[in-house]
C-alpha cells in the first residue's frame, strides 16, 4: 500500500519515510496517473514512499506537517493537468468542476499549485530538498507565456524555489535522483543527471551548451522569446540534444538533455508494477470522474510524432514512440476482470495517438540525427514506417482474450497515417480503417481535422482539409457496404493564431461538411510550451519569424466559436 496519512504509516510499522509526494489530484493507484507510477517505481526499488493528495493550503497547513520530514526529499506535482488549465476555460472563466477530485468538486487545489505547495514546504522545512515534476512543472521549465496572467513568466524553478525539476516522463530520472540524494553524491554529479533542470546563481561555466536569450531580454523583446522557443522545441524533439541554459535574474536555469527513448523491456516493467488500479481506500467509493473515464482502459504506448503546434504531448512525453510489448498489454487486458464492475468491455486501447503503436523510422540512425519536429508535417517522412500490421495483430490478440466481449478505440487517431492524397498508404491501411469503424467505435468515429482553411492548418502543423474529404469518402464507402449506421464527427478549433471571423465563416460553410454533425468546436487555449501559445503571445511564427494574425480579444474569440453555431 502507498500510505496517505500518519495512521496508515503507523499501520505499516514505518519509523521513517524516504520520499513524501504532494499532489494536486486525488490519489488513484493506476498507471494512468504519474504520482502512482513514480511512487510504485521507487517502492519497487526499496524506498518508502507516501503521498499527500490535495493538501489544504488555506488553513494552518496541518496537511503539510502530518507526515513530518522525509529522509530524502519532498516531491511536488500539480496533478495530471496544469492547475490553470484545470481551473479556467479559454474565456478565463472559473470552471465549476474538477474531474480529478472526488465528486468532481472544484477548488481543491490552488492556482499555480506547484509553486504554492513548494513555497509552503520550503518555509516549513527549508533544509529538505524539493523535487518538482509532472505536467505543470515540465511545461513551465523555462520562460513561458502564461495566458491567465497574460504575461511572460520565468521558469517555475524560479517562482517555486524548488531544488530540482524532473521534466517529461520521470521514472528513470526520479530513480537516479533518489539514489544520488541517498548516497550523498556531490552536487556537480547530481546536476549531470539526464532530464532534470535546476536554477543556479552566478554564471554558467559550461561552454558546450545552447545559450538562450535571458528571461529579462525576452520580457523586452518578443522576437527573442520566439527565437528561444525555436531552440527549445528543436531540442525537445531530438533523440540526442545539448544542455539548454537560460539566464534569469542573478543566475540561470539549466535543462539537461532527456534520456534516450526507453526500451520495450523498460516500458513493460513500469506497467508491471503492483498497482491496485483503484482510488485510494480513503475515498470510500466516492465518484472520481477522471478515474471513471480510464478504469477499463489500456495504454499501449507513449509519445507522439504528429507535432501539432497547439499540443503539449511531445513536449512532455517525447516525439519517439515507446511501445509496450504485446505480451505486457495482453497481461493487463486479462487482469481487467479483477476490477470491480468490469463486464468485458474495454473503453479504450490506445495512447496519445492510438494508431501510432509500434511505429518508428525504418532506419534508426536517421532518426537519431533528425531535427524535424513532426514526422507527418508538412509531409510524412519517407523514413517513417506507417504500417498498421502490428496494431492489427494486437487487436486480434486482444479479441481472443477470454472474457473480453468488446474493446473500443477512444483515443484520437491520425488519418494521415493510413491515407494520403492518392488513397491508402499501404496494404494494411484499408483493413485498419474498416476494423476501426466496424469493430472498435460505438457507431461514431471522431477525428480532428481542426480547421478547413489551409492558411490556419499550416499554422497548426496539420494536413490539408482535402485529406479529411478523402477520409469521408472512404468512411462512407465502408459504412454503405456494411449496411450499418455509423457517424463521422469532425472536431475543430476556433481562435487559433491565423484564424479570424472570415476563416470561421468559410469553415462553417464548407460543403464537405454537409450532412455531418459538426458542432464540436473548441476555443483555442494557449498553454505553456506550445508553438501556438508562442504565436499567440508574440504574433510571430517561431519557425519562420514571420508575423501572424492573432485574435486576443476574448469577446471576439467567443464570437468566432459561437458564429459556427449561429450559422447552423
Amino acid at each position: 500500500m502507498i500510505p496517505t496519512s500518519a495512521k496508515e504509516v503507523e499501520t505499516l510499522g514505518w519509523d521513517y519515510i524516504d520520499v513524501i509526494i504532494f499532489s494536486g489530484d486525488a490519489f488513484i493507484d493506476h498507471p494512468s496517473f504519474g504520482t502512482a507510477v513514480i511512487a510504485r517505481f521507487l517502492q519497487k526499488h526499496g524506498y518508502r514512499v507516501a503521498v499527500v493528495p490535495q493538501p489544504n493550503w488555506r488553513d494552518d497547513l496541518r496537511d503539510f506537517r502530518k507526515l513530518g520530514r522525509p529522509r530524502l526529499y519532498f516531491g511536488v506535482n500539480s496533478g495530471a493537468m496544469d492547475s490553470m488549465v484545470n481551473h479556467y476555460t479559454a474565456s478565463r472563466r472559473l470552471r465549476s468542476n474538477d474531474a480529478y477530485t472526488p465528486m468532481g468538486r472544484a477548488g481543491q487545489r490552488p492556482d499555480y499549485a506547484v509553486s504554492v505547495y513548494t513555497g509552503i514546504l520550503k518555509k516549513l522545512y527549508p533544509d529538505i530538498p524539493v523535487v518538482i515534476g509532472g505536467i505543470e512543472a515540465s511545461l513551465r521549465r523555462l520562460s513561458h507565456y502564461d495566458y491567465w496572467k497574460d504575461c511572460l513568466m520565468p521558469s517555475v524553478l524560479v517562482t517555486s524555489g524548488a531544488d530540482y525539476l524532473s521534466y517529461g516522463m520521470g521514472e528513470r530520472t526520479m530513480l537516479e535522483l533518489t539514489k544520488a540524494i541517498e548516497s550523498g553524491r556531490n552536487l556537480s554529479d547530481i546536476r549531470k543527471i539526464p532530464q532534470i533542470a535546476y536554477f543556479m546563481k552566478g554564471k554558467c561555466p559550461l561552454k558546450d551548451a545552447v545559450y538562450l536569450h535571458s528571461y529579462e531580454r525576452c520580457l523586452k523583446d518578443k522576437a527573442a522569446f520566439a527565437e528561444n522557443f525555436h531552440y527549445i522545441e528543436t531540442a525537445a524533439n531530438m533523440m540526442f540534444s545539448e544542455v539548454l541554459v537560460e539566464p534569469c535574474g542573478d543566475g540561470y536555469v539549466r535543462v539537461n538533455p532527456p534520456w534516450p527513448p526507453a526500451s520495450e523491456q523498460e516500458i513493460d516493467s513500469w506497467w508491471d508494477l503492483p498497482f491496485t488500479k483503484q482510488p485510494h481506500p480513503r475515498y470510500k467509493g466516492k465518484h472520481i470522474p477522471a478515474y471513471e473515464m480510464i478504469k477499463f482502459s489500456v495504454n499501449t504506448h507513449r509519445g507522439c510524432f504528429g507535432g501539432c503546434n497547439f499540443c503539449t504531448i511531445a513536449a512532455h512525453q517525447g516525439k519517439f514512440i515507446q511501445s509496450r510489448s504485446e505480451k505486457s498489454i495482453l497481461k493487463e487486458v486479462a487482469s481487467l476482470k479483477n476490477i470491480p464492475g468490469f463486464a468485458g468491455n474495454i473503453s479504450d486501447v490506445g495512447g496519445p495517438t492510438a494508431n501510432m503503436y509500434g511505429m518508428k523510422g525504418r532506419n534508426g540512425e536517421l532518426c537519431a540525427r533528425c531535427v524535424r519536429k513532426s514526422c507527418l508535417f508538412p509531409s510524412p517522412c519517407r523514413n517513417l514506417d506507417r504500417s498498421h500490421a502490428r496494431l492489427l495483430k494486437l487487436y486480434s490478440s486482444i479479441s481472443a482474450v477470454k472474457g473480453i466481449r468488446h474493446f473500443y478505440i477512444g483515443s484520437g487517431i491520425r488519418y494521415d497515417l493510413f491515407l494520403d492524397d492518392s488513397g491508402y498508404v499501404d496494404e494494411t491501411s484499408r483493413p485498419y480503417l474498416e476494423e476501426l469503424v466496424m469493430e472498435h467505435t460505438s457507431g461514431i468515429l471522431k477525428v480532428a481535422p481542426e480547421h478547413t482553411e489551409d492558411n490556419v492548418l499550416k499554422l497548426m502543423s496539420k494536413p490539408s482539409f482535402r485529406l479529411f474529404e478523402r477520409l469521408r469518402r472512404e468512411f462512407d464507402a465502408i459504412v454503405r457496404k456494411s449496411g450499418k449506421h455509423c457517424l463521422l464527427i469532425p472536431y475543430f478549433i476556433s481562435g487559433h493564431p491565423g484564424c479570424g471571423m472570415a476563416e470561421m465563416k468559410r469553415l462553417s460553410g464548407n460543403p464537405a461538411l454537409k450532412g455531418l454533425h459538426t458542432e464540436q468546436v473548441q476555443d483555442f487555449t494557449p498553454t505553456p510550451m506550445t508553438t501556438s501559445s508562442v504565436m499567440f503571445y508574440t504574433g510571430i511564427d517561431p519557425r519562420t519569424m514571420q508575423k501572424v494574425f492573432v485574435e486576443r480579444d476574448i469577446e471576439m474569440k467567443r464570437r468566432q466559436k459561437s458564429f459556427f453555431f449561429i450559422k447552423k
